[in-house]
């Protein structure tokens, strides 16, 4: 239909031409949103964690994912139901799992394809459209051109009760002008509608601290992606939450205290020690959960 297989192909996603682009939308305050530091959120899964067994049985997959103790899935893409979303939906609520967003491609933001992704979503109850990446974003006319892309759709989607948001890699934390990254200039351009999807992990690989790039961004970091991060020099870490080099206690503070954070959205992207896609997600699941747990917020959130 209109959602790619997974989310690396949305690295490929071309480049909308200008002339199907809005101008000159002002960038809104976001400095006097104030999150509540009480506010509970949701322990999810990104499906590219168990990809290949979305892609050999989804339903399967889904029932395994809900006994993990989650109350949310983050899709990258809908196999067998990407043209049936009434199918879906009935998948989800049958094991107690909720849409915490969905990845599409930055032309999935526009005219039609804008309207089938918001009657899709709608279907599954997703009130997030991300998207998980663009050529575009880090040079100066591209990042523009998609500011004015997610702008214009976050006006769209406003009357539906959706939002959109842009997914970053490590490419989006390089210093572009004046000390700021991409990742701040596009934040800057966008409106405080416009969701500022944190992965924590490439956040860190590219340099910067994933604690102050949350808390730069009052209210905006609706997701985040809790996905183990290992530094080169730290010898004996492993690349699963818990065992990794990041600090989440401090990731999960800014989170609560300034984030507006929804969903924390485990993303297990590798498989190490020679286990399977669904044991190296469960072992980060777990581990985030225990990190959580021992934190000031550890009652705090959807179990």
């Amino acid at each position: 239909m209109f959602m790619k297989t997974t989310r690396r192909d949305f690295f490929k996603a071309a480049t909308v031409t200008s002339g199907l682009m809005m101008t000159g939308v002002p960038t809104l305050a976001v400095a006097q949103i104030k999150p509540k530091q009480t506010q509970r959120i949701g322990v999810g899964l990104q499906l590219y964690s168990v990809r290949d067994d979305c892609a050999r049985d989804f339903d399967r997959t889904l029932a395994k994912v809900a006994a993990m103790g989650i109350t949310g899935v983050e899709f990258a893409g809908y196999h067998k139901y990407a043209n049936d979303a009434k199918g879906l939906k009935k998948q989800l609520d049958a094991n107690g799992l909720k849409a915490i967003a969905t990845f599409i491609a930055t032309g999935d933001l526009l005219g039609d394809a804008l309207k089938r992704n918001v009657e899709f979503s709608k279907t599954i109850c997703c009130k997030i459209l991300t998207v998980g990446g663009d050529g575009a974003f880090c040079n100066d006319a591209g990042n523009k051109r998609l500011a004015d892309i997610f702008n214009k759709a976050s006006e769209d989607l406003k009357p539906h009760g959706m939002v959109c948001g842009y997914h970053n890699h490590a490419s989006e934390m390089a210093i572009a002008a004046n000390g700021k990254t991409w990742w701040e200039i596009f934040a800057k351009r966008t409106n405080k509608d416009v969701v500022i999807h944190c992965d924590v992990s490439w956040v860190a690989r590219g340099g910067q601290d994933p604690v102050e790039m949350i808390r730069k961004f009052p209210g905006r970091t609706r997701v985040i992606h809790a996905k183990p991060f290992v530094k080169h020099s730290d010898k004996g870490k492993r690349d699963f939450i818990g065992h990794d080099s990041l600090d989440w206690k401090g990731i999960i503070a800014a989170c609560y205290e300034a984030g507006g954070t929804k969903w924390f959205s485990v993303e297990q992207e590798t498989y190490p020690e020679g286990k399977s896609a669904m044991q190296c997600s469960d072992i980060s699941i777990q581990g985030f959960k225990a990190i959580l747990a021992d934190t000031k917020y550890g009652k705090n959130y959807y179990v």
